[in-house]
């Protein structure tokens, strides 16, 4: 089970890996906004422990977490904060968290909220997608088209995931731009390129184009 920790201070993120290493975890520190759209390109995670208070600002935890939500992840988001006024946490909630942990914490509490979360939503994420002549193995990374596998690079597999994950949205450019190339000029150029290339390398028909964005295409 792979864990993003989202969180500036090594001292504090460090016993926290630690500790899910220990578990059985897959985890992975990111500190910073841009270094956790780095992760997500790899893979999304099943949960994202979430400092609120970040050197892009200090409510930018609460920023991504409503782009996260907006964007359609529906992993679980655990916000760590040394903030414990009853509006934060109130905030936080709305914005898409399931849960609130105020610092400082004891690890034996932190370490158990994770657990109960993870069981929660662990009908979230299958390991392989079936579409059509479309098969994705979510967990090997790898793509297979009419049963031949097909070699991605790690950004078109974060694309085929993505809308793999999501198959019903329809996702604008912009969007996408700042999914797969956060703060690039060019992104939308870029992420029109990706599409290109998925429909090059598996089927034209993969990638659908709608009304202010992209989909997963494929009959069933």
């Amino acid at each position: 089970m792979r864990i993003l920790v989202v969180e500036d201070e090594p001292d504090i993120a460090e016993p926290l890996l630690l500790l899910l290493r220990r578990e059985g975890y897959e985890a992975v520190w990111a500190g910073s906004l841009e270094s956790a759209w780095e992760v997500f390109l790899e893979g999304e995670p099943l949960l994202v422990v979430l400092d609120v208070m970040l050197p892009e600002g200090e409510e930018a935890g609460f920023a991504f977490a409503r782009q996260l939500r907006e964007g359609g992840y529906e992993g679980a988001i655990l916000f760590l904060t040394a903030r414990d006024a009853l509006d934060d946490r109130v905030a936080g909630l709305n914005l898409g968290g399931d849960d609130y942990l105020v610092k400082p914490f004891a690890l034996e509490e932190f370490l158990a909220r994770v657990r109960a979360l993870l069981r929660r939503g662990a009908h979230y994420k299958g390991t392989r997608f079936l579409k059509g002549e479309l098969e994705v193995d979510l967990v090997g990374r790898r793509a297979y088209w009419k049963g031949e596998a097909v070699a991605l690079s790690p950004r078109e597999f974060a694309l085929l995931e993505l809308l793999c994950r999501y198959p019903e949205r329809l996702f604008p450019p912009e969007e996408l731009a700042d999914r797969l190339f956060p703060g690039r000029e060019s992104g939308v150029r870029m992420a029109r390129v990706y599409i290109h290339r998925l429909r090059r390398k598996l089927a034209p028909e993969v990638v659908r184009t709608g009304a202010g964005g992209y989909g997963l295409g494929l009959s069933q």
